[in-house]
C-alpha cells in the first residue's frame, strides 16, 4: 500500500505523532482529513504542510463518542471516500494505582479505547461499501506489557489490541487493512498532557520521554510499517525488545522492568 492517490484521516493531529504524520504525507500524492479537538493548532498545521488546498480540517473530541457517524459523515463529504484511518488520538497517564481515582480509569477507557473503536465502526460500512480499507492504530508497548504508573493507559491499549485482532479476523474478507503501531519511548508532549491521579495534567516531561526517539524518525518508521501493511509494529530504542522478552519470559520481564525504575 502506498499513500499515492489515497485519502488519509489522522486524529491526533494538532502535535506529536499526529502533527509530523500530516508533515511528512503531506508531501506525498494524498488528500488528508486532520483533525483534534483544537481548530486553531490543526489549522497552523494545516498551513504548515505542502500542498494546504488537499487538506481538510475537522475538529472533534473522541471523549464524545456518540456522535461518531456525523463526524465520519463530515469526513466523507470532504474527499468523497476515506482510504486509511489513522486512529492517533488520545492520552496517557502516569500515577501509582492505589492513588488514581477511578474517573481516570474511566476517561482513558471513553477516549482511548472507546472513542477509537466509535470512530472505526462508524467507518466501517463505508470500508465494506469499497471492498477496501485501511485502520491504522497507534497503540504502545504499553498495550503489549505493561510498566508502572501506566495502569489505566496500559489496561486501554491492551484492550484495543482485543478489539482489532478480532475486526481485521471478521473483516479480512472485506480487504479490511488493520496494522498496530506500538510505539516505545518518542520525544513528545505525552508526558507533559498525561493525567495525574486525580486527572490534573502531569505538566512536566520525563527523562525516559525526553530521550526517546524524535519524532520525525519515529513517524518515518511508521510510515514505511504502514505501507508494508504490517499487522503490527514495535518502535523504539532498547525497549521495544520487551515484547520479546515477555513471549521468552514473563517474569524475566518483570524484574528488568523492576529494574529500570521506569517512571
Amino acid at each position: 500500500m502506498k499513500f499515492n492517490n489515497k485519502v488519509v484521516w489522522i486524529t491526533g493531529a494538532s502535535s506529536g505523532i499526529g502533527k509530523q504524520l500530516a508533515l511528512t504525507l503531506s508531501k506525498t500524492n494524498c488528500k488528508l482529513i486532520l483533525s483534534s479537538r483544537r481548530q486553531e493548532e490543526l489549522e497552523h498545521v494545516r498551513s504548515s504542510c505542502y500542498n494546504p488546498e488537499n487538506i481538510m480540517v475537522l475538529p472533534f473530541d473522541l471523549y464524545h463518542y456518540a456522535n461518531m457517524k456525523t463526524i465520519v459523515d463530515d469526513a466523507l463529504k470532504a474527499f468523497g471516500r476515506i482510504d486509511v484511518l489513522i486512529n492517533n488520538g488520545g492520552i496517557s497517564q502516569r500515577s501509582p494505582i492505589i492513588n488514581t481515582t477511578i474517573e481516570v480509569d474511566k476517561k482513558l477507557m471513553e477516549i482511548d479505547y472507546l472513542g477509537t473503536v466509535a470512530l472505526s465502526k462508524a467507518l466501517l460500512p463505508h470500508y465494506i461499501e469499497n471492498q477496501f480499507g485501511h485502520y491504522v492504530v497507534v497503540s504502545s508497548l504499553m498495550g503489549k506489557f505493561s510498566s508502572p504508573f501506566r495502569s489505566a493507559y496500559c489496561g486501554a491499549k491492551h484492550a484495543l489490541h482485543g478489539f482489532f485482532d478480532a475486526l481485521r479476523l471478521e473483516h479480512d474478507k472485506d480487504n479490511v487493512k488493520v496494522t498496530m503501531i506500538c510505539p516505545g519511548f518518542v520525544n513528545t508532549n505525552v508526558a507533559r498532557n498525561a493525567l495525574t491521579a486525580d486527572g490534573s495534567k502531569q505538566g512536566y516531561q520525563d527523562k525516559m520521554t525526553e530521550n526517546g526517539l524524535p519524532v520525525d524518525v519515529f513517524v518515518k518508521r511508521m510510515v514505511k510499517a504502514i505501507e508494508k501493511e504490517k499487522f503490527e509494529a514495535y518502535i523504539g530504542k532498547f525497549e521495544k525488545f520487551g515484547v520479546f522478552i515477555k513471549r521468552l519470559s514473563p517474569k524475566l520481564l518483570h524484574k528488568l522492568v523492576l529494574r529500570s525504575k521506569v517512571k
